[in-house]
């Protein structure tokens, strides 16, 4: 068995937030149109990785709990529908461009963990997060999904 391993995903709270994620329970990563974000999905990310949920383009922006992989990468659907802001009219059925994974809801955090403290913990500065912003979709090691835990008083599932 492959050793677990951690993720933080991006999304803006008005589009998709946490509370969503926790009535919904699991929802389908839809809409990532960036070519690495999309590999890491199809090509790295296993069922039961860890997921630290981050909200972005809010001020602060806050990592405000975790979910967790919870399906085999598949064809992103909204790719094919043209009434997708997503739609995609190079990508087809037989040859889709663009993958994702379902995500199940774990927790959220009672204290979200904001950018500027995570900035402030020596122990993260390495974390791919402060050095690479655009990207939607960013590994974590595992002593930085530790690290986030501690920080947000809860406990590593």
């Amino acid at each position: 068995m492959s050793k677990r391993q951690y993720w933080l995903m991006k999304s803006e709270p008005y589009a998709y937030s946490i509370d969503d994620l926790e009535k919904d329970q699991v929802e389908p990563w839809d809409g990532i149109r960036n070519y690495e974000a999309r590999n890491f999905m199809r090509d790295d990310m296993k069922v039961g990785d860890g997921i630290l949920f981050y909200h972005s383009n809010v001020k602060p922006p806050v990592i405000v709990g975790t979910m967790e992989v919870a399906s085999e990468p598949y064809p992103d659907p909204t790719q094919f529908d043209p009434d997708s802001k997503y739609f995609d009219k190079k990508s087809s059925e037989e040859d889709p461009t663009w993958q994702l994974v379902d995500v199940k809801f774990v927790q959220k955090f009672k204290e979200p963990v904001t950018r500027d403290a995570i900035k402030e913990e020596s122990a993260l500065q390495d974390m791919t997060l402060l050095k690479r912003i655009r990207l939607s979709i960013t590994p974590v090691t595992e002593e930085e999904w530790n690290k986030i835990h501690e920080m947000a008083g809860a406990k590593a599932i």
